[in-house]
């Protein structure tokens, strides 16, 4: 029976060796590969700052290509496609990257953002609700979502006072909101 039981974990002790040599992202990182990777992250997350979008894609796709399921650097890129127009892209990847981590708030907030920006609140205000509930004290999506239910809310009181002429309440209620999302005006000089 011991026999058995030490060529079992030598069978277990050599799937995992293999399926670690199949799949590299599974491998521990060292302390100094670790330290490698987070500095490249940092470069590429400066290189997006700076708006040197392809230096900062290729180091995230040479980052993701070692550890493809990594998070922060699946999100930067999410990021950099979002920040070049290529919305569909990015809402495709913060999709994957909230099915993999629903606990992480930054992916959700940054779908709800798209959402919003092409005038779906409703998705908006679900990503946001995911959001809150993964990090309730994080004010940026608190905030949010405050603008997207005063979104929501507008549309509500328009549907109103446009249901109903008779409505005296509906379209003082809406331009409140409305005036809170315009633009700052310059004082006249």
């Amino acid at each position: 029976m011991p026999l058995l039981r030490h060529a079992l974990l030598l069978l277990c002790a050599l799937v995992t060796l293999a399926a670690q040599a199949q799949a590299p992202e599974l491998r521990e990182l060292s302390v100094d590969e670790r330290t490698r990777y987070a500095a490249a992250l940092n470069e590429a997350s400066a290189l997006l700052k700076e708006s040197r979008y392809a230096e900062a894609v290729a180091k995230l796709d040479a980052l993701l290509a070692q550890r493809p399921r990594e998070p922060q650097a699946r999100f930067l890129r999410a990021v950099a496609d979002a920040d070049q127009g290529r919305t569909d892209e990015a809402v495709t990847a913060l999709r994957a990257l909230v099915a993999d981590y629903p606990e992480l708030p930054e992916p959700w907030n940054n779908l709800a953002v798209i959402h919003a920006q092409k005038g779906d609140y409703e998705s908006a205000r679900v990503a946001l609700e995911a959001a809150v509930q993964a990090a309730p004290n994080w004010s940026v999506a608190q905030e949010n979502l405050g603008d997207v239910y005063a979104r929501l809310a507008a549309a509500a009181y328009d549907r109103a006072a446009r249901g109903d002429r008779d409505n005296k309440t509906a379209g003082p209620k809406l331009a409140v909101i409305r005036e809170m999302f315009a633009p700052a005006r310059t004082p006249a000089r």
